[in-house]
């Protein structure tokens, strides 16, 4: 059954409800009541992001459909606020400046499992595995991340070897 535009698109603002990357779709809350906007991963990755962690702040543009009401572009996505996180230890040091001053290395996901809470990348050209922690990823607004998957990352010295302090989606980081 083919999906037909109904009305103009319009710009959100709103939440996310929840994302699932395996299952391709979550959904956004708008800040304006209503239904449940859907959220399909094709047009998160034309964003460059594979997923985007719940409770993030997302502006998106809207079309009504016969099946309600789904994203056609992401336009912005802030994470939530993570007060109860415990900060890593090696990331203690950095403020917002600090990390936002690093340059931005293109990196290729080598594993991570969200189950665990971690996993590793390698910047294109380097070996060195970059240790990914899932809290690094939720304040940088992702929820998970894919084997294989192309990202930016920023990265410090840390006392186990080189980690990440920012995760950006490839696409969002060649901008």
């Amino acid at each position: 059954m083919e999906t037909q535009d109904t009305g103009t698109p319009r710009k959100v603002l709103g939440q996310v409800k929840w994302f699932d990357p395996t299952k391709g779709f979550g959904f956004v809350i708008s800040e304006e009541g209503g239904p449940d906007i859907l959220l399909h991963a094709n047009v998160l990755r034309n964003f460059g992001q594979g997923s985007v962690v719940d409770g993030s702040e997302i502006a998106i543009m809207v079309q009504d459909t016969q099946r309600g009401l789904q994203a056609t572009e992401v336009l912005s996505i802030t994470p939530p606020a993570s007060e109860e996180a415990l900060p890593l230890r090696d990331m203690v040091e950095f403020t917002a400046e600090d990390i936002a001053s690093r340059p931005i290395e293109p990196a290729r996901v080598k594993w991570f499992d969200k189950g665990k809470g971690f996993g590793f990348a390698n910047v294109f050209g380097n070996s060195e595995d970059v240790f990914v922690h899932v809290e690094v990823l939720r304040r940088s607004g992702l929820s998970d991340l894919q084997s294989g998957e192309a990202v930016g990352l920023r990265m410090v010295d840390g006392e186990r070897g080189r980690m990440a302090i920012e995760v950006i989606g490839w696409e969002a980081a060649a901008k």
